[in-house]
């Protein structure tokens, strides 16, 4: 199995050249010192990367993750190959501990590598080169189903207290995620500091789209507290997650149901008027028009705005093409 695993690699990597499968020649790897963590819930099967460093747009680099294949966090020395290629390979059936063993005999800079890997299944390997720069470690839990990993800490303790918020905190994994970066910010995090942050979180099972798998996809690019901001957008995400699912109760004609998603929406994110604008929308493209009525008051005395992009969307056809209507739609800004 470990020869087909690094003949795997290879094949995926570069059919087997003389050099090394994972070299980038000419090309100068980041150095992407960080922490983070991988993760498969149980409960959903969801698969998910979050991850903070002092480096511009970490989230660029260091996370992957497609439901029901895997998720990869790549760091250290980065090279960003260990991310679709192990992914290629989990996808192919190989165990996430098989794929990074097959990646890894094939790249020969893998001692400042720090990579990890989970599979669909919950399957779960890391690995910290000897040239990592300290404090580099990382705890692998496979009764629970994650690994978290960091190298240039301030401290050693930094992967165990991270460890120990995921497996103690309540909630979802996004919930979890962000309780591990906060662990790893109060043990003194990065010991240059911190910059951007990233979350990547896919659906337990594939729609055969990615792009529509994601729960969360979420980047701080360049921010003085990133994990802060990160917990911030989560909230965000939230919202519109709830909003979505309130679309398509109402497209099934579950006016309960949607009216419990949006609320829901509303209090994850009661400063974005938005929301319950488009909610009236809905309603009213639902048939529901007298439902909507109130809802359109306190958005145009929220934001007036709002009453202008209302005939606009007639034209559209995202509200009847009704004058008496759309008027008396308007009507409620008075």
């Amino acid at each position: 199995m470990r020869r087909t695993t690094a003949l795997l690699a290879c094949l995926l990597l570069s059919g087997c050249s003389t050099t090394s499968t994972l070299e980038n020649p000419g090309v100068r790897e980041p150095l992407v010192t960080t922490y983070s963590i991988v993760a498969r819930d149980p409960a959903n099967g969801q698969l998910g990367v979050a991850v903070q460093s002092h480096w511009f747009s970490v989230g660029s680099i260091v996370t992957w993750a497609e439901a029901e294949v895997g998720a990869v966090a790549t760091q250290s020395l980065v090279n960003p190959n260990y991310g679709p290629l192990g992914l290629d390979m989990m996808r192919a059936g190989v165990s996430a501990p098989d794929s990074l063993k097959g990646l890894l005999v094939s790249d020969e800079g893998r001692e400042l590598r720090q990579v990890a890997m989970i599979d669909a299944q919950g399957r779960v390997m890391a690995f910290t080169g000897a040239d990592c720069i300290p404090m580099a470690g990382q705890i692998v839990d496979a009764e629970h189903q994650f690994s978290v990993q960091a190298n240039l800490m301030e401290k050693d303790t930094v992967w165990d207290a991270m460890a120990d918020a995921y497996r103690t905190t309540e909630g979802d994994m996004a919930a979890r995620m962000v309780a591990a970066l906060e662990a790893a910010e109060n043990e003194g995090g990065d010991i240059r500091g911190r910059q951007s942050a990233a979350m990547l979180i896919v659906k337990g099972e594939s729609s055969g789209s990615p792009w529509n798998d994601r729960v969360f996809d979420l980047r701080v690019e360049d921010h003085p507290r990133p994990v802060q901001e990160l917990k911030r957008l989560v909230q965000v995400q939230r919202a519109y997650n709830h909003l979505d699912a309130g679309d398509r109760a109402i497209g099934q004609g579950d006016f309960e149901l949607a009216a419990r998603e949006f609320k829901t929406a509303e209090q994850y994110a009661p400063q974005i008027i938005e929301i319950p604008f488009w909610y009236a929308v809905s309603l009213v493209g639902a048939g529901q028009v007298d439902e909507a009525m109130p809802i359109f008051r306190r958005v145009f005395h929220a934001e007036p705005i709002w009453v202008e992009i209302v005939p606009r969307l007639a034209g559209s056809g995202l509200l009847p093409d009704d004058p008496q209507l759309i008027q008396r739609i308007q009507d409620e800004a008075r």
